[in-house]
């Protein structure tokens, strides 16, 4: 059996990636297995960039980590080689990347994970992952807003063209009503 020295030690590391999962908006469980340190260099600078974390922690104690933040239904995701990747900040920007370095690499597969408190299948992560980012969703809404104001102009300037058209003849034919009138009374003095 263990010392209670170490049993404190794993203890203390429980709690501390409990209180992490805790405060964390994104918690991913991946399986790296086969992964070079190339790819893994590659992947973690990626998520630093994003301020995500990517660490390897043995399965029994991400497991009662888990269960001390009160996150459950991951359990059976515990097996194999398996890395775990926390977010505080965001959670689309670091599911895209582990998506796009699964999709780049066969070995490397999102297990499940926690998002917002949520727990959710790899499907549902990878299908977040698929979405644009907020900065593109938000010009996309603003192009579509600017395309309809531009219509509204465009529309407004044809009225504005018609209405001086119309002026135009108006006031072309007040001159001639004019013009006519005169020369009726031009005619009536005359005879």
């Amino acid at each position: 059996m263990a010392s209670e020295k170490i049993l404190n030690q794993k203890k203390e590391e429980v709690k501390a990636l409990a209180e992490k999962m805790k405060e964390a908006k994104l918690v991913l469980l991946t399986d790296y297995r086969g992964i070079n340190v190339t790819d893994d260099t590659i992947l973690r600078r990626d998520l630093r960039n994003v301020n995500a974390t990517c660490s390897v922690i043995k399965n029994n104690i991400t497991r009662r980590a888990l269960q001390e933040s009160g996150i459950e239904g991951l359990e059976d995701k515990l097996v194999g080689p398996t890395a775990v990747i926390m977010s505080n900040e965001d959670y689309l920007e670091p599911s895209k990347i582990i998506y796009n370095f699964s999709k780049a690499n066969d070995y490397y597969q999102i297990k499940g994970g926690v998002i917002d408190g949520k727990v959710m299948t790899a499907e549902e992560i990878i299908t977040l992952a698929k979405l644009p980012s907020r900065e593109t969703l938000l010009s996309m809404l603003a192009g579509a807003l600017l395309s309809n104001i531009s219509k509204v102009a465009v529309a407004l300037n044809e009225v504005k063209k018609q209405k001086e058209e119309a002026g135009e003849k108006v006031a072309v034919n007040v001159v001639a009503e004019e013009a006519k009138v005169e020369e009726e009374k031009a005619e009536t003095t005359e005879a």
